[in-house]
């Protein structure tokens, strides 16, 4: 089969151990980004099994209708990025392995990394350091400090053991599923969003973005901070209002913020406001790239090609596609 692998922006896939899986088969790897229909539909014109990383170039309908040949999207997570009616009305399969039950682990270990960093102002001493200056700032320790968790789900719970083990007071608040998580696992959960983020020292959002949960947090949330608080998000930037992050940080309510997602990906733009703030400590969407975690993610999509190739795709989003393209 004709294969394209989009967005490997490390030019890592090859040193994958996963890849020797592909042998036999013409495969084309793209590292640079590109979001223009054009462009796409030319890199990937011949184009049989795509596979794409996570969200990080959306598969809409003006494209699919330009890909004649295409036959399989193979991914893992979840796929708001991809047109799922155009892609069945075209006859293409989207095979993604929704990795059930499984937190991310490395997500949790970023999060917990950039906690550390920002109230301990390492960014900002390493850079001090290097330049000349010695202990030119102070910052906090963790322990006895308060962590909010927004969303107690998978990593929520993950990052809720992290701060117990760093002695901690763990608050969580979040849909009710979130609440009978946070109370099994003996987490204290609060009895409004409000008083999460009045409470909260550190306060890490783990939430996903749907419709329902975008803009979630609002600029009277994070007005609600302590200004020597730390807000973390690792998940999705659409969760907080937009303008309102840097509008607050501004204000100075909270004091600290570590953001590792941003509205438009990947973000270029030095002149960025949050890349230009001293109480930010900013990372470019690292959450889950990390090897151990390619092998996984790779490997999967790599299976779904294989089965498919075999005549028996598996995790299977839309079904009905099969009967399009045998039609």
């Amino acid at each position: 089969m004709k294969i394209s692998i989009l967005d490997d922006y490390q030019n890592v896939v090859r040193t994958l151990k996963c890849f020797s899986r592909l042998a036999g088969h013409d495969v084309a790897i793209w590292n640079e980004h590109t979001k223009d229909t054009d462009t796409l539909a030319q890199r990937l014109e011949d184009t049989e099994a795509l596979v794409t990383i996570r969200e990080r170039t959306p598969i809409r309908a003006p494209l699919i209708e330009r890909l004649p040949k295409l036959k399989l999207i193979s991914q893992t997570s979840v796929y708001p990025h991809i047109d799922v009616e155009a892609c069945t009305r075209r006859g293409v399969l989207l095979c993604s392995d929704l990795h059930p039950g499984e937190p991310s682990y490395a997500t949790a270990e970023l999060a917990w990394g950039l906690i550390i960093a920002a109230m301990r102002r390492v960014p900002q001493e390493v850079a001090a350091l290097k330049s000349g200056r010695w202990q030119s700032t102070i910052g906090c320790a963790l322990r006895g400090r308060t962590l909010g968790i927004l969303g107690y789900g998978r990593i929520g719970a993950v990052l809720a053991g992290y701060g117990r083990a760093f002695g901690m007071p763990v608050l969580a608040w979040g849909r009710e599923r979130s609440a009978e998580r946070a109370r099994a696992d003996g987490v204290a959960f609060v009895a409004s969003k409000g008083d999460l983020f009045e409470r909260s020292d550190v306060l890490t959002l783990h939430v996903r973005l749907t419709p329902e949960t975008r803009g979630l947090v609002t600029a009277a949330d994070l007005a609600r901070m302590k200004p020597t608080a730390l807000i973390v998000n690792t998940s999705r930037a659409g969760l907080i209002e937009p303008g309102a992050l840097v509008a607050a940080l501004n204000a100075g309510r909270p004091g600290l913020a570590a953001v590792d997602v941003y509205e438009e990906e990947p973000l270029l733009n030095p002149e960025h406001p949050l890349l230009n703030m001293d109480n930010v400590v900013c990372t470019p969407h690292l959450g889950y790239v990390e090897r151990d975690g390619y092998e996984r993610i790779f490997g999967k999509a790599f299976e779904q090609i294989l089965a498919f190739a075999a005549g028996k795709p598996i995790n299977v989003i839309n079904p009905q596609a099969l009967a399009r393209r045998d039609s």
